[in-house]
């Protein structure tokens, strides 16, 4: 069954400045997840097990390069992230960015690293626990940072909508069709790892009416 529209997949990719950015990772997956107690440790890695299976990706316990190459951080304040050591060698500016996301009010920030390629080479995932974050189910608040680290997605993407979606028989939350069959067709072996063309989006929808 379709779900969505060329267009629609197209606007899922386009960037602020309306320039077109894809890119899916290149290599296994090795997650860390730094200030959570054990049990929700556990659900944020199975959250993202589940969405790396969906994309037909791997998890690796290691990276041959970096040790893990998907950090996730949860902490109380931006400016802890300035006390963690190396960071500032992992992420250029960081001390200009704790200050720009803490002056807006941020709770959430995701960033990228490339290899030759253009592909996912490293990201890192911060979320500040305010109250708005704090609400949120620790299942569904994984599964959705999960989903939009998968894939570089624009970064207007899910401003207005979030990529999950409720359940009504049951209230389970999942991640919405459109966004599920997006990343499938993403990952799918003909894909390449990165695009900059907007055409890349009609081959993604070209495969999900494969997939009906």
């Amino acid at each position: 069954m379709s779900v969505t529209t060329p267009e629609a997949i197209q606007e899922f990719f386009t960037r602020t400045d309306g320039s077109y950015a894809f890119a899916r990772w290149g290599r296994p997956i090795a997650p860390i997840v730094f200030g959570v107690e054990d049990e929700t440790l556990s659900t944020v890695k199975g959250a993202i097990e589940a969405v790396v299976t969906l994309a037909g990706h791997t998890v690796a316990e290691t990276d041959p390069e970096l040790g893990s190459n998907l950090m996730v951080f949860f902490f109380r304040d931006w400016s802890e992230l300035l006390e963690v050591p190396d960071l500032d060698r992992l992420i250029p500016g960081l001390q200009d960015l704790v200050k720009k996301l803490d002056e807006a009010g941020a709770n959430q920030y995701r960033a990228f690293r490339f290899d030759d390629q253009a592909a996912i080479q490293a990201a890192f995932v911060f979320l500040k626990m305010d109250a708005d974050l704090a609400k949120i189910p620790a299942e569904t608040l994984a599964l959705g940072q999960a989903a939009q680290v998968i894939l570089m997605w624009g970064d207007r993407a899910f401003a207005k909508t979030s990529p999950l979606a409720v359940m009504p028989e049951n209230g389970a939350t999942i991640l919405r069709p459109d966004v599920a069959g997006i990343i499938a067709a993403a990952y799918d072996r003909m894909m390449p790892p990165s695009a900059d063309d907007a055409s890349h989006a009609y081959r993604i929808f070209a495969r999900l009416q494969g997939a009906d």
